[in-house]
Order: structure tokens, then C-alpha cells, then sequence
């Protein structure tokens, strides 16, 4: 039986598959809900659910009205009333699969990897700068990355991936990778794009490989001639974890709308640079953000504190905040109660 969700305000209706998610339903009707890691870990998808009965995963069964309500993970048990964040027409996404051929491998730092995958001659990517893919695995699962390229250069993608210990595709794959290996991606995904039409200050904020679709979206500026002010802040453990520390300070150097602030919470003691957490930072350089957008990616526990933060201590317009939690890869994270 398919469903029919109706979105609050709006006149905004379309169809759901009792085993789809609302998230899914509303991307193959044309509309664009913000979302990041698609898995209900992140809550950037998170909405009212005005009525109806919906199961999220991991959360079991939600009824109308509730807050709240994942809908990377809400699969309908009837009719639903939604109330999203926001909602935009944007037509159904033009998602290409294809295998991608190994080009290069390095480590720009002793966890880190960075993959360069060649395309199919003739064949080239299509997405925007901040946006994430993709790699499939043979059994059905998946791992999603941040393209690290601009837009313009098409003809590959460009990939930083967290070597974690124990991990599956990180180290049980990658670690094994040598050029001319296949491995099959779908792209793109993501809503981490910055606004063109804004012309508003931007603070973007990273952790560790979180750098990976910030480097798309400031070369992306640079190819663009964006001169919207940037400051970027990029934190760390330690001084390796920033690991193209070099790339960003020569941005800084050459650019004259772009700052960068490296920021270590694990600081030695030949550090001379900020330390602590790097979204206090922005509170102290920045005390008031009533007039600038924000965009960080990273660590979920760095994008929720500097949520939550920006819009209480900074007077943030919570519409203003965007985000890409990097969260891990697999099956979704079932809370224990």
C-alpha cells in the first residue's frame, strides 16, 4: 500500500513506500530535505511529525505530533503530516554509478589516505562542491566519502579516508588498493553546498578528514572568483591530524577573503597556535554570528556542539547552520536504551 505524506504549510504532497524512507520518497518526488550521513546519527534531517504513524529505525514507532523525528529513518505506517526544517523543489537527483579505476594512492599522514579513482574515458562526475559519494561493496554495503576536487575537475574524484583501526573498507580494503584496482561508486549525495546567492560572512569549522569537502568548496571558490570572507578553522588532536596544514595556510597567505585558524585540543609543547576545542574558537573570534552562515563538517560531536552553541551563546540563525557529520560507515547506530 503506498502512503501519501503531506508536508505542513506548504501544499507540498507526494507518495511513500511503506518500506521507503520519507527522506527517499521525498528525493524521488522532486524535494530536497536537508540530511547528511543518512543513517540517524547526525539529526540534521530531524522534523515534526505533525500526524500519522511512522517506525524510525532504532526508535521504533512515532505518532503524530511529535518533534523530532528522523526521516533519514521514517518508514510510514499510514498517511503522515510533516513539518521539516525546510523543504525545496529541486527535481529527482541524477545519481551516476560506475566503476572507477585506482590512480593514485598516498598518506598525508600516517592514518589518513588519499585515493585519486579515475573515471570511465568519457564518463565524469557530476556534483557540487561539498557533496559526498558512494563506494559500494560487493556484499551491499557501502562507505560514503566527501569528493575532495572541485566540481570542475571531472574526470576523477579525489578522496580522504580516516584509516580506522579494525575498520572494514579502511583498512581490510584500502590498505590493500593498488593502481589500476576497481572499486564502484554512486554519486553524488549530500546538501553540504554553500549558498551562491549569500553574500554573508562564512565561518566554515572542520575536523580531521571533515577538511576533505572543504578543500572542494575553496577551490570551487577560487576557479568561481568567490570573494565572499571565508574563515576557516580546522581542528585537531595533534599537529599530524592536520595533515594539509600547508595547502590551507597557503590559501590564507594568497587569498585576501580567506582566513584559517588551525586549533589543536591535544597541543605539544612546541605548538605555538590555538588550542582547545575548535568551535569555542569561533565564539571567542566571532562573539556574534547574527549575521554570518556557517558550515562544519566533521565529528558528530563537534557538529552538535557547535550547533547548539552558535545558536545560543553566538545568536546564530539555526537556518544558517549547515552540516556534514561524519559518522560511521555500515549499518545505522542503534541507541541503547
Amino acid at each position: 500500500m503506498t502512503y501519501q505524506v503531506n508536508v505542513a504549510d506548504t501544499g507540498i504532497s507526494f507518495p511513500c513506500e511503506p518500506e521507503e524512507t520519507v527522506l527517499d520518497a521525498a528525493e524521488r518526488a522532486g524535494y530536497a530535505i536537508p540530511y547528511s550521513c543518512r543513517k540517524g546519527v547526525c539529526s540534521t534531517c530531524e522534523g515534526g511529525l505533525t500526524s500519522g504513524r511512522a517506525h524510525v529505525r532504532g526508535r521504533g514507532t512515532a505518532e503524530g505530533p511529535a518533534e523530532a523525528v528522523l526521516l533519514c529513518q521514517a518508514r510510514p505506517c499510514s498517511d503522515l503530516g510533516i513539518a521539516p526544517r525546510r523543504i525545496t523543489e529541486r527535481g529527482a537527483p541524477e545519481r551516476q554509478t560506475m566503476s572507477a579505476k585506482v590512480h593514485r594512492v598516498t598518506r598525508p599522514a600516517a592514518d589518513v589516505v588519499a585515493l585519486q579513482l579515475r573515471l570511465p574515458t568519457g564518463r565524469r562526475a557530476k556534483f557540487a562542491a561539498g557533496q559526498y559519494l558512494k563506494v559500494l561493496l560487493p556484499d551491499g554495503d557501502s562507505r560514503t566519502y566527501s569528493m575532495a576536487n572541485p566540481p570542475h575537475q571531472n574526470d576523477s574524484v579525489h578522496l580522504h579516508v580516516r584509516v580506522v583501526p579494525g575498520g572494514r573498507f579502511s583498512e581490510g580494503v584500502v590498505a590493500a588498493l593498488a593502481k589500476g584496482d576497481q572499486l564502484t561508486v554512486e554519486l553524488p549525495y549530500g546538501e553540504f553546498s554553500v549558498d551562491a546567492e549569500s553574500d554573508r560572512p562564512a565561518i566554515v569549522v572542520a575536523t580531521g578528514t571533515g577538511f576533505a569537502p572543504v578543500k572542494s568548496i575553496v577551490e570551487d571558490h577560487i576557479r568561481r572568483r568567490v570573494d565572499r570572507p571565508v574563515h576557516l578553522y580546522w581542528g585537531g588532536r595533534r599537529e599530524e591530524d592536520l595533515y594539509l596544514r600547508d595547502l590551507a595556510e597557503g590559501w590564507s597567505a594568497r587569498l585576501p577573503w580567506l582566513s584559517f585558524t588551525p586549533v589543536l585540543s591535544d597541543a605539544g609543547p612546541d605548538w605555538a597556535g590555538r588550542t582547545g576545542w575548535v568551535h569555542r574558537a569561533v565564539l571567542e573570534d566571532h562573539p556574534d554570528l547574527g549575521h554570518h552562515e556557517v558550515y562544519a563538517c566533521g565529528s558528530p560531536m563537534m557538529t552538535d556542539a557547535a550547533r547548539k552553541d552558535f545558536v545560543e551563546r553566538g545568536g546564530l540563525d539555526p537556518e544558517r547552520f549547515h552540516c556534514d557529520a561524519f559518522v560511521p560507515s555500515g549499518e545505522p547506530v542503534v541507541p541503547v536504551a
